[in-house]
């Protein structure tokens, strides 16, 4: 049986993590006031490269038979937990060590960034270029993921473990480096056409260039204190709906929409559920805000599908203020962040695919019970590689999955309520952002903010991203481990 070795990925996405760190550094020739901060980038992404390079050359080679599956899992999760929590660490440091932030507001950043959250601390009207794109530039790498970039340069052994450990469910192309390849391609793609709508349509591009990676990201950073909305303009708007719908579609399905395949696309359970969600929240949204706010209804029918659409895409830009919303529209809200985008997605939450079949099994249920027993039925739905039958074995990984997700988010909106003392609508709407790595906000998160509310939201936001079960089980593995010793 051949043996596998971990710490060489490990060194690999150190490296690559400092290598990104260093990355803004590009934009300096543009912003050469910013030169000041150069240092401040390179010593962490250095040290990141350094620190890469020795655990690849000298690191403890910890082997273990391929064959057991459960154990390689395990590894898989924990190399996926070590490397994000390595991200967020080197991540915080320009903010920190620039004197931005504070230590745990740097950290709360970092997070925010790499997770795709959008939540921020930081106050955009004094922030300098290189920040704002560093910003910027965390989502769009945190939306890939750092395994999937990865893998993109350099695959191992274990690189298959490690894609499916970090959430991305599937294999676009037949080999592993290729479907890596093909999904960056496709997110370049993206992001050049993204960034040459958003100057045609009047934004200059060094903010066409930070919003079109923030909204394939479905990240929600933005270089205007006022988000989207600061700009007044309809054009702009509807071309980061389109954005952050494409954002929060599964890979595989935007590769199926390129190739010309429409009515194969259109044919995913993800997909249609995805419109309907549009089409019953949208309506109902722009009516509260009309009877409610006074708003005319084409005003109404505006702001409810921009901010539907970025609740829903965990994208997190906004048009208007939420803390003079009605109760009813802020719920509705509170529901589109829960839910979230596509499996196999940049998009947070609870995703399309879960929601589609939790209420797929209630109905199933329903039947069952008002039906003939002799009525034989065999679920399925439609997925971008074909239909797929809806077995035992998924059922209970998506109710065990709904069942946790939700847990935590009616936890962790509780605890607001205490660190934050705000009322427990605000809680939620809050811990949704932040548990969905949405990035709105309702009030409670800025510069002002506590610690122990920040805190809180980072230990969501990290849960969030990765799905929960990732955390778990690697913090049980660390545990066991240290029992071990």
């Amino acid at each position: 049986m051949a043996k596998m070795k971990d710490c060489s990925n490990r060194g690999k996405l150190m490296i690559m993590i400092g290598l990104l760190v260093i990355a803004p550094l590009g934009i300096l020739p543009f912003y050469p006031k910013d030169r000041g901060y150069a240092i401040f980038f390179l010593l962490p992404g250095l040290l990141s490269i350094l620190a890469g390079g020795l655990v690849c050359a000298f690191g403890r080679r910890e082997t273990y038979f391929s064959s057991d599956r459960l154990k390689a899992q395990q590894h898989s999760n924990n190399t996926v937990l070590f490397t994000w929590f390595w991200g967020i660490a080197v991540g915080a440091m320009p903010f920190f060590l620039s004197g931005q932030l504070k230590l745990v507001q740097a950290i709360f950043e970092s997070v925010s960034g790499w997770t795709t959250t959008g939540l921020s601390v930081m106050d955009v009207t004094r922030t300098s270029h290189i920040f704002l794109f560093y910003r910027s530039f965390m989502q769009y790498c945190g939306g890939l993921g750092f395994v999937l970039m990865m893998v993109m340069l350099v695959s191992g052994k274990r690189s298959m473990d490690l894609f499916n450990a970090e959430g991305h469910p599937d294999k676009l192309m037949p080999n592993l480096k290729q479907t890596a390849q093909t999904i960056f391609e496709m997110y370049i793609i993206f992001l050049i056409v993204g960034t040459a709508a958003y100057v045609a349509c009047g934004m200059p591009l060094f903010d066409s260039l930070c919003h079109a990676m923030c909204s394939l990201s479905t990240g929600g950073f933005s270089t205007k204190l006022n988000s989207i909305g600061e700009y007044h303009s309809l054009p702009i708007e509807i071309v980061t709906i389109v954005l952050m719908l494409i954002g929060t579609t599964n890979f595989a399905v935007l590769l199926l929409l390129l190739r010309g395949k429409w009515r194969q696309a259109a044919k995913v359970s993800e997909v249609r559920f995805l419109c309907l969600l549009l089409l019953i929240f949208v309506p109902l949204m722009a009516l509260s805000l009309s009877t409610e706010l006074g708003m005319g209804f084409g005003e109404s029918l505006r702001h409810g599908m921009f901010n539907a659409a970025s609740a829903l895409s965990t994208t997190g830009y906004a048009t208007v203020v939420y803390e003079n919303w009605p109760p009813f529209a802020i719920g509705l809200m509170i529901l589109l962040m829960l839910i979230g985008g596509g499996i196999g997605s940049t998009a947070g939450g609870l995703k399309l695919t879960r929601v589609y079949l939790i209420l797929r099994m209630i109905g199933q249920n329903i039947k069952r019970k008002l039906l003939p027993q002799r009525c034989v039925d065999a679920p399925t739905y439609v997925k971008a590689q074909g239909r797929t039958k809806i077995d035992e074995e998924l059922c209970s990984d998506t109710v065990g999955f709904v069942g946790c997700y939700l847990l935590l988010f009616l936890a962790g909106a509780l605890i607001l309520t205490l660190t934050a003392g705000c009322s427990l609508e605000k809680a939620m709407f809050e811990f949704a952002s932040a548990l969905g790595t949405v990035g709105l906000s309702i009030g409670l998160t800025g510069p002002m903010t506590n610690n122990a509310t920040l805190i809180v939201e980072m230990i969501g936001m990290i849960l969030g991203r990765l799905e929960i079960f990732i955390v778990l089980t690697g913090l049980y593995s660390w545990l066991h481990g240290m029992r071990k010793n």
